[in-house]
């Protein structure tokens, strides 16, 4: 691994002159930023994939829904369209994306769109009667058309920016210093119980590049599996049931880590993320499932995955899971709702 990075720390090297020249070009406004009079969140990170921003942006969507009426903006990645799209209950996720039709599909009194263009998308949004007051920008911390009245940037408790290499040598997208433009700085995926130590060591290592709020979150799992019927199975029922794990996500391990501490029996089948099954890939997984000897069985995802997945295969269930502030989400959640209050 030292050797391939040494291999490729000269790509590394110019990929950080074109990312910071670009920086520098919006940041004296040779490249437009636009700005927008209703307020913009964008939630975002320095590195590639897998350090939660859809349970982030879902848990802003809780945070805000009752009190605004909110609109969440994706360029809907992996999706086989082009252009601004409206979510609605006829899409599917190769129109539209996995991310936006899982919360369009799980919160009933938002807007989603999708536009790879987000100053276009922004505007459209504005158009619409009844449209949103807020807009949640997902995966837009290096989309600087937009300039957000709130940047939200997330890094992983066991894969910190401030550990990291940018791209071909590591995974940032940018330099380190890009965290700069945060409001907020949050460290996902952390152990439930990570201690005042633990805090305080990462929180010392942000802090040499970000001088703003720093808070710390963890994923909570759901008590139970749903289907698309929504029928139940209880997370304490597990240990008896044999399992195929079907996942498409960036990084599946804290998933596999919760199943092996329920003493969960499964074989994981592990896909890229936003991977789009193929009819020849879903005839497998059936054969799979139907090999398994097991009369309590079932095939387990992602909610992620299960909005492309649940049309395709039966006895399919999901895993729920929802973001949480370990300390100083009072806190947290003030800054948010401030923001947006000061700026409607």
């Amino acid at each position: 691994m030292k050797f391939a990075r040494l291999f490729l720390f000269p790509f590394s090297i110019l990929y950080t002159l074109i990312t910071a020249v670009r920086n520098l070009l919006f940041d004296v406004g040779l490249l437009k930023s636009v700005t927008f009079e209703k307020p913009i969140i964008a939630v975002g990170n320095l590195s590639v994939g897998g350090t939660g921003k859809t349970p982030q942006i879902e848990y802003l969507i809780r945070l805000l829904n009752p009190n605004y009426k909110v609109g969440v903006l994706s360029r809907g990645y992996g999706r086989n369209t082009k252009g601004f799209i409206l979510a609605n209950k006829s899409n599917t996720a190769q129109e539209i994306g996995d991310e936006p039709l899982q919360f369009f599909k799980k919160f009933k009194n938002i807007t989603v769109a999708v536009d790879e263009k987000r100053v276009r998308g922004i505007e459209h949004l504005g158009e619409l009667k009844n449209g949103p007051e807020i807009v949640l920008l997902d995966d837009a911390f290096q989309h600087r058309h937009v300039k957000a009245g709130f940047y939200v940037m997330l890094t992983k408790y066991d894969d910190l920016f401030t550990n990291d290499f940018v791209l071909p040598a590591g995974n940032l997208r940018e330099r380190r210093v890009g965290v700069k433009r945060a409001n907020v700085v949050v460290v996902t995926k952390c152990p439930e119980n990570i201690s005042k130590e633990d805090q305080q060591e990462i929180s010392q290592l942000i802090q040499r590049y970000f001088q703003g709020p720093i808070f710390f979150s963890t994923i909570k799992y759901a008590n139970v599996l749903l289907n698309k019927n929504n029928e139940e199975v209880s997370t304490k029922a597990l240990s008896g049931y044999e399992m195929l794990l079907v996942t498409g996500i960036a990084n599946p391990s804290s998933l596999l880590t919760y199943l092996s501490d329920l003493g969960c029996v499964y074989t994981h089948l592990n896909f890229p993320d936003h991977h789009q099954f193929s009819e020849k890939e879903i005839v497998d997984l059936k054969e799979r499932f139907k090999a398994i000897k097991c009369s309590s069985k079932l095939i387990l995802t992602t909610e992620k995955d299960f909005v492309r997945l649940s049309d395709s295969l039966d006895n399919l269930y999901y895993l729920g899971i929802e973001t949480s502030i370990v300390k100083g989400q009072k806190e947290f959640d003030g800054l948010l709702t401030d923001y947006v209050a000061a700026n409607l």
